[in-house]
């Protein structure tokens, strides 16, 4: 039975930018998200689907299979479904499993249990129709939820002077220096072809 795992992976935030490659546990949140999966007993391949070069460069440290998300499926106002279509349409499965890096610290044996689960049922464990309930109801003194941002976030580096960690430049230039050796793998978002939805990595 083919198991295909993947992490959708947009590089848009509204509230805190660049939210997922922050350092959790001393790691990418997506780094990590990928080495949970790869934890999982039963994985044929790990795919995450970004339209981020940056995003992209960051899976393959993690050993990830990439898979270029069409600049249509890239937007906030998009469901997960259309783009659960897209990667299976590229990687045929028997079962699909997305995991939300939402929750980094998610047990490998959970997401066995999710395979074995719908294996034995053949059935998903979400509808098409199912939906996060959005609200701006919190606990006293929690502050407003829905209107989050970051401060700070300039830091002084002896090597480099000061380095905003939500500039884009400055990240995606940190990982083109380190893979400039691997530049086959990273052709859709170097010279994007997003329209195509091409895929690369090891299969």
């Amino acid at each position: 039975m083919d198991v295909v795992k993947s992490i959708n992976a947009r590089l848009g935030n509204k509230r805190l930018a660049y939210k997922n490659l922050m350092p959790f546990a001393g790691k990418p949140i997506w780094g990590l998200g990928i080495e949970k999966l790869r934890e999982a007993k039963r994985v044929d391949e790990i795919v995450v689907t970004t339209e981020s070069e940056l995003i992209a460069r960051v899976a393959l440290d993690f050993g990830a299979s990439l898979l270029a998300r069409p600049v249509g499926l890239a937007s906030d106002d998009v469901p997960s479904i259309p783009v659960f279509h897209h990667l299976v349409r590229d990687y045929p499965c028997a079962v699909h499993v997305n995991f939300n890096i939402n929750f980094p610290l998610c047990a490998p044996a959970v997401i066995d249990q999710v395979v074995e689960l719908t294996a034995s049922n053949g059935e998903s464990l979400s509808r098409p129709y199912s939906a996060w309930a959005q609200t701006r109801a919190c606990p006293e003194n929690y502050g407003d939820p829905v209107s989050i941002s970051a401060h700070n976030h300039e830091y002084e580096d002896a090597r480099a002077g000061k380095t905003d960690i939500h500039a884009l430049e400055n990240l995606l230039g940190t990982y083109r220096l380190k893979q400039s050796e691997r530049p086959a793998e990273l052709l859709d978002w170097i010279h994007p072809q997003m329209a195509q939805g091409k895929h690369s990595g090891s299969r």
